[in-house]
């Protein structure tokens, strides 16, 4: 099999960079396609986080001028990753989030920001980096949308383009009136270009002008060509169906692997899952709950905002306690909802729990400590939480949506009697159904050996990046011509 070179377009990757999913699934992808014989090279902005991991690099690029300043572009290997970086201070050297400053709103330079990241991704797919030009650019989310534009408009041959959707509600939307600013011509501001509503939209450019389209779950890929989920942009879809690939997301295995994991009180396997059950006293410590092995715990590790369906568990409250259930939560995000949050842990001392902000051992602790894990999201384009739960054994308690329902096989009655279900599902997305699901898995706690069942099926079910990695492979070799592979 021949080698196939892409260059990624993304805002962040993980281990340098991350404030959700889209980190977790650059850098584990790039990883996992090199069994694929495909060699991923990625170009990501030079945050601070970025920057303080560089020990050494080479630059391969510089302009004079990018959007009110000088940049260059390195290459890099770090932490296994092989690398272009944007070195443009004036854009990208600020502390904190990638996205927002310090009072929680979106830099308002962000369009030139993120434009910035997609010019410079031009440039590098049309070979002006010496002994790299690829085969494919790979673009993610809307930070990397208007890559195919300016691929588009230059005029001169391209790579072929794929964009990869993580979450259709994160669009990247500008006035109009930054078309020549942005460095794009006349032409693209109509209906097959950049121009979405009057403005320029980032994805939508990506979705118009990309090759190919992919999200990260089938059942996604489907739900966002209807105008309920589609944000908008359901008949663009629609129009591209043909297009439009779902790939399930995975997991690092490596990193989330309960046998090896040094976070963990006590690692175990599916063969010593026995001991799993050590976890769960050192977690309600960690928490502040009270210690007791027959508490039902259920866990939570989002971001704290309606779209996770957040609103929905504070309104279960006193039915997890009135069934003997604790809750211990890990996230940030709406202020609202941390306050609330903060405020059903005072009422409701060695109950409910939670630490606001995000700790990559805390999420581990909770994945194997937690008997259950709470997904209530109204939708998913994919969600990796619940991958990581079975994997570590915790049952999942999810909505039936998007990638959700692509990847829990729901214990109901006939599951349970094949031996089958990894997890329960409940639908619609609503207050009274969650409080359904949190009944039934009282039931199923209520027969340890049904549990355990569903535990075990959890954690042999191969969640990880083997197979999407294969499945964007046959992908990415589908756009290059065959004489030229």
């Amino acid at each position: 099999m021949s080698s196939i070179t892409v260059l990624a377009v993304v805002s962040e990757i993980y281990p340098l960079i991350k404030t959700g999913g889209l980190a977790d699934v650059a850098g584990a992808l790039a990883g996992s396609l090199a069994a694929e014989s495909v060699e991923v090279v990625t170009l990501v902005p030079g945050y601070p986080a970025v920057m303080n991991k560089i020990n050494t690099a080479e630059a391969v690029l510089t302009v004079k001028a990018l959007f009110g300043g000088a940049a260059r572009v390195l290459r890099a290997k770090v932490v296994g990753l092989d690398l272009f970086v944007l070195d443009a201070p004036h854009l990208f050297a600020r502390p904190g989030n990638p996205y927002a400053g310090p009072d929680g709103r979106d830099w308002p330079d962000n369009p030139f920001r993120f434009a910035a990241l997609c010019q410079i991704a031009a440039r590098l797919a049309r070979g002006e980096c010496p002994g790299f030009r690829p085969d494919i650019v790979h673009g993610h989310d809307w930070q990397a949308g208007l890559t195919a534009a300016y691929l588009t408009y230059d005029g001169y041959p391209r790579p072929a383009t794929v964009i990869t959707i993580h979450n259709l509600a994160f669009q990247g939307q500008c006035p109009a009136a930054l078309l020549t600013p942005l460095g794009l011509p006349p032409r693209a501001f109509a209906l097959d270009g950049v121009e979405y509503y009057g403005t320029i939209g980032f994805l939508k450019a990506g979705l118009s002008l990309s090759d190919r389209i992919t999200t990260v779950s089938p059942a996604y890929a489907a739900e966002i060509r209807t105008p309920e989920h589609g944000m908008g942009l359901d008949g663009l879809l629609r129009a591209r169906s043909e297009s439009l690939t779902g790939i399930l997301n995975g997991i690092d295995d490596a990193v989330w692997n309960p046998r090896e994991d040094a976070w963990l009180a006590a690692p175990y396997s599916i063969q010593t899952r026995a001991k799993r059950g050590q976890n769960k006293p050192v977690l309600q410590k960690h928490f502040g709950l009270a210690v007791d092995q027959k508490a039902l715990l259920f866990g939570v590790v989002s971001r704290l905002a309606w779209q996770k369906g957040i609103d929905l568990i504070l309104a279960n409250l006193d039915l997890i306690e009135r069934i003997g259930g604790q809750l211990a939560v890990l996230g940030s995000g709406d202020p609202s909802f941390e306050e609330a949050f903060r405020a059903a842990a005072k009422a409701r001392p060695g109950r409910v729990a939670a630490l606001i902000g995000y700790d990559e051992r805390t999420a581990h602790m909770i994945q194997a400590g937690a008997d259950a894990l709470l997904i209530p999201s109204r939708f998913e384009p994919c969600g990796l939480t619940q991958l990581c739960a079975m994997r570590y054994g915790a049952v999942p308690v999810a909505a039936r949506v998007g990638g959700l329902t692509d990847t829990i096989i729901d214990a109901n009655e006939m599951a349970v009697a094949a031996g089958i279900g990894t997890g329960i599902h409940f639908s619609p997305v609503t207050s009274g159904t969650l409080g359904a699901a949190i009944e039934r898995t009282r039931k199923l706690w209520d027969a340890p050996m049904v549990f355990d069942r569903l535990r075990a099926n959890g954690m042999k079910t191969d969640v990880s990046w083997r197979a999407p990695a294969a499945a964007y492979a046959r992908l990415f070799r589908d756009l290059i011509p065959a004489g030229a592979q």
